[in-house]
């Protein structure tokens, strides 16, 4: 199945992978600034290890290891949250395009692997937004099975899906910088 960014120009596709790269790095330094003081030694990597808590003990153990302050900062960056899926799936689901079309002109292995991944962008995404909704009801209150296991299976898939990408990503760069065009694919 085609994805709907395939239908743009290279050229174009290249411009909004670059302004929404920009966009994804600034939306993680803002999200990073505001969330320092949630790193504790109960939340050694702040909210992702809220993230990744997968017992309600473990979460209500990071929650309380947070000042009000910071629980309110946690809380203020689950909702910048719900804007960064958008972001940094579309950025990376360009980015995998990009390389894929690289991959073809090369004549390389994976070259087709860059559309399905697009399409797992939207659905890290997904996990995300899920993920989000699972924090956010903790954060409020609600610190009891399912949701830190909901949280930390979605952030699971999330992070899995956008490591592979950045990596098939890297992979048609490496493919672009130090290799021609097969003799094949210019024709």
């Amino acid at each position: 199945m085609r994805h709907p960014f395939e239908q743009l120009q290279s050229k174009i596709m290249k411009k909004y992978f670059i302004i929404l790269l920009i966009v994804t790095i600034l939306i993680m330094v803002i999200m990073n600034i505001i969330g320092s003081p949630l790193t504790t030694p109960s939340a050694p990597y702040g909210i992702v290890s809220f993230e990744f808590a997968f017992t309600p003990a473990r979460a209500q153990e990071m929650i309380s290891s947070w000042s009000t302050d910071s629980q309110l900062r946690a809380a203020f960056i689950q909702g910048l949250d719900f804007l960064f899926p958008l972001v940094y799936s579309a950025a990376l689901g360009l980015g995998c395009l990009l390389a894929a079309n690289v991959l073809i002109g090369r004549g390389k292995p994976l070259k087709g692997l860059g559309v399905l991944l697009a399409w797992g962008l939207v659905f890290a995404a997904l996990c995300d937004y899920i993920e989000n909704i699972a924090l956010v009801a903790q954060l409020f209150g609600r610190v009891q099975s399912p949701y830190p296991e909901i949280a930390g299976v979605c952030a699971v898939i999330k992070f899995s899906m956008i490591l592979i990408a950045i990596v098939y990503i890297l992979y048609g760069v490496v493919v672009r910088m130090f290799l021609k065009p097969s003799p094949r694919s210019a024709t």
